[in-house]
Parts: structure tokens; sequence; C-alpha cells
């Protein structure tokens, strides 16, 4: 198999004309598939007339970003497998970095974000997580300098990623219940508790819009990553430890108050709720690889950063 680029698309429109043109001046041959979500805003048709060397796999509705993703996969398998945002311009070498960053016991590599507001700064070399599985944006808010001497993540960002075909099969790819936030983080834990390993390539970036889709502070996007953060909680036993129960109690009434407060909605909350109802009865997974060791305050720093 050759490796491929998988962009998942829903009403991307020029974001993701800008996502496709920047593939074709890559340094690396590489194939490229784009799974589209249902789109109404002729991506479909605009893909298909200008770029008839691209695979264009149509789904009639929107599954949500891993669920599109799996499927994309299994119909067109590449290996190594690279995904990027279609809000997402890849720089010439993005490919190649990616490539060059596998070895000996990698299972994954994690590209580079770059805020397109701007430009110097990182918006996610991949993905780390605290105690309580609490996500973050590995590097966000730091200069590209940084990326010179940076530890690895514990997993890409699924905006940039690039995966053996064999590690993502094993573990059975994308969880599919999650629709949208946390898939990335979720592959991660899963890849590491079995002993993969992440690299970070600090050379393969992307220029990122970021949150074009449903925009960085929306009822829509906190409705999703609540649901996500709630799910996580309870497939992966964190509140049956009391002293991790506490700490994620405490850390999510706080950033369901702050919506509350500044962006007038409780979807963050209720999302929660959802999250957490959802993953009832379902076997616990174990969470693999290095955790941050982080306070509470020092968790929420980093979320108020990310919002900033």
């Amino acid at each position: 198999m050759r490796p491929a680029v998988y962009i998942p698309n829903f009403n991307g429109g020029e974001l993701l004309t800008r996502a496709l043109e920047s593939l074709r001046g890559q340094t690396r041959e590489v194939d490229v598939v784009v799974v589209d979500n249902g789109s109404s805003d002729g991506s479909n048709a605009t893909v298909a007339e200008r770029f008839p060397e691209v695979a264009l796999l149509r789904l009639d509705e929107n599954l949500g970003f891993g669920a599109a993703l799996n499927r994309a996969i299994a119909a067109h398998p590449g290996d190594p497998l690279i995904l990027l945002n279609n809000d997402a311009e890849a720089e010439p070498t993005f490919v190649e970095a990616l490539l060059d960053g596998l070895g000996d016991g990698i299972d994954s590599v994690a590209g580079v974000l770059v805020q397109e507001r701007d430009p110097g700064l990182v918006d996610s070399a991949g993905v780390v997580a605290d105690a309580t599985l609490m996500g973050f944006d590995h590097l966000h808010g730091e200069p590209l300098a940084a990326l010179a001497d940076a530890p690895d993540p514990l997993g890409p960002t699924g905006g940039a990623a690039l995966y053996r075909h064999a590690a993502f099969t094993t573990v059975g790819g994308f969880d599919e219940r999650i629709f949208l936030y946390y898939e990335d983080l979720d592959l991660a834990l899963r890849l590491a508790a079995r002993g993969g390993r992440c690299r970070l390539a600090p050379e393969a970036r992307a220029l990122h819009a970021y949150s074009a889709s449903l925009g960085a502070a929306s009822g829509a996007k906190y409705a999703r990553t609540g649901w996500s953060r709630g799910y996580m909680l309870r497939r992966y036993g964190v509140m049956r430890d009391p002293r991790l129960a506490l700490r994620a109690l405490a850390c999510e009434a706080a950033i369901c108050a702050g919506q509350l407060l500044r962006d007038h909605t409780v979807e963050g909350l209720t999302g929660r709720v959802r999250g957490f109802r959802a993953s009832a009865g379902l076997p616990r997974e174990t969470a693999g690889g290095p955790l941050l060791d982080l306070s509470a305050r020092e968790a929420l720093t980093l979320r108020r950063r990310r919002r900033a």
C-alpha cells in the first residue's frame, strides 16, 4: 500500500479547496482521499471537477469525524495513514516530514498545526492529557522555535496525524460513538496502552483555521466537547478513583460555569451528562502513555489559554 492522506469534509467550501491545493505541491507522492459527510455546499462537485486525482467517498449523512475516517480508510486503504483537516493548508514538506518521523517502535507521528491568525505560533503539536484525561493541545500558543527541542506528545492531533495502518486497525480505529472532539485523544490512549509510541515531527506543518466549522465559543461546540468529555470520564473509569473524581468534578464545574457566565449556554453541561450516560455498560478502557502531572488550577489555566 502507498501512503494516503485522508480529509474528512462537511461543507468545507473554499477551505477544502485550499487544503487540496496544498497537497498538490507536496515533495513526496501521496494518494489523497476526501470523505464527505453529506455536504450541501457543492463540495463534492468541486472535488470531482477540480481535483480528478482525488478519491472521493460520499456519505449520505454526517457520521462524524472518526466514523467518516474509518469508512474512508476501509474503502481506500493506505499505509501509513495521514490525516489532515479540511481547514488546514499543508506546507510542501508536510507529508515528507511525517514519513521521516517513522522509526522502530513508532506507531504514530504528530504533525504541527500553525495558527492562521498568527503563523509564528503553534496551534497544536499533538494531544496530551492530565490524570483525569482532560485533553490539551501540545505546545498551544508557543512560538515555532519551541518545536526544536520539544518532547513528544501522547499522540497526534486528528487534524495533522500519521498512523501505521496495522496499529490503527489493531485497536479498532476511531471510536465511532464519539462524533467530534476527543476522538484523537481516545485513539492515542488506546494505542499507548498497547505499547505504541508517538513521535513529534516539528517540520510537518500546516496552517490551521481554528474551529472554522463550529466556532471557537459556540453552543454547538460546547455540546460536542462536553459529550466527549463525559463519555471519556466514564469509559476510562476516572470517576471510580475518589481523588481523580473530585478533581474532575471541580474542573468540569468551573468550565461549565464559565460557559454559562460568558456565553450564556448550558450546552457544555448537558453534553457532559449525555456523554456520561452514553458510556454506561460499555467495557472499561485502560489509559496508556505518559500523563501530565497537573493540578486542577494548572489544568484550568491551560484551558483558559486555549480559549484566549
